[in-house]
């Protein structure tokens, strides 16, 4: 089946550049040239991901983003101007996966929109009953890696594409403490350019929505290298 891409951007010239690119890459793009057209497109079919301009007229790509999060875990990836640091940071405690800095390429665009999809690919495929490699159990920590869930006891964190990735490498290897940069290349593949900040508030968010379920010792810090998974014991520090 294939997978479908909703461009929001109120410069016609890029989404046309992006359902271009998309396309000939085997996606199926869809276009809408602000923030209400795009919550309208999402409700009427949703995509299999978003790829979101931030500044927009009506309805700017952040708090589109807000109302897409209150309504589920749709895979956001942000186009962002290189002033925006700060919008980027927010958009991505917000719950986007990724973000591109305009001007940007095409091609960059498309990998990383295939880089979060892949990600996401076994979103629809439950686990099967018995398949003790469908699920990695870390203290009171359970993550799904078929269908894509994370528990706390038997209570689900609701985690974004890239959330979820970043506690399964973690989860995977719990006693190796991971770089920002070898989480990037976990996540992405060598090569993207996605800075330590980035990294800092996903993690900064799974912190918050396990803390929220009592999970306050997910995730350690080791101060100068980088994070590990932590006891998962629901102590505090």
């Amino acid at each position: 089946m294939t997978r479908s891409i909703l461009i929001v951007d109120d410069d016609p010239h890029i989404r046309q550049l992006l359902a271009f690119a998309l396309t000939k890459a085997g996606l199926e793009a869809r276009e809408a040239e602000d923030g209400e057209a795009a919550l309208a497109a999402v409700a009427a079919n949703p995509p299999d991901l978003v790829i979101l301009d931030i500044n927009m007229p009506r309805l700017n790509g952040l708090e589109v983003c807000r109302r897409l999060r209150a309504q589920g875990d749709l895979p956001i990836l942000f186009l962002s101007s290189r002033d925006d640091e700060i919008d980027r940071v927010l958009g991505i405690e917000l719950g986007a996966d990724d973000y591109v800095v305009k001007p940007f390429s095409p091609r960059e665009v498309t990998a990383r929109v295939q880089a979060i999809l892949r990600r996401a690919g076994g979103r629809a495929a439950p686990a099967a009953a018995g398949d003790d490699d469908a699920a990695i159990v870390r203290g009171r920590l359970t993550l799904n890696t078929d269908g894509w869930t994370a528990l706390w006891d038997d209570r689900e964190a609701a985690l974004t594409v890239t959330e979820f990735g970043i506690l399964r490498t973690l989860a995977g290897a719990p006693t190796k403490v991971f770089s920002r940069d070898a989480i990037i290349d976990r996540l992405h593949g060598p090569g993207f350019a996605i800075t330590d900040r980035t990294i800092d508030s996903h993690v900064r968010n799974l912190r918050g929505k396990f803390t929220a379920l009592g999970g306050h010792d997910v995730i350690e810090t080791r101060a100068g290298v980088g994070y590990r998974l932590g006891a998962c014991a629901g102590q505090t520090s």
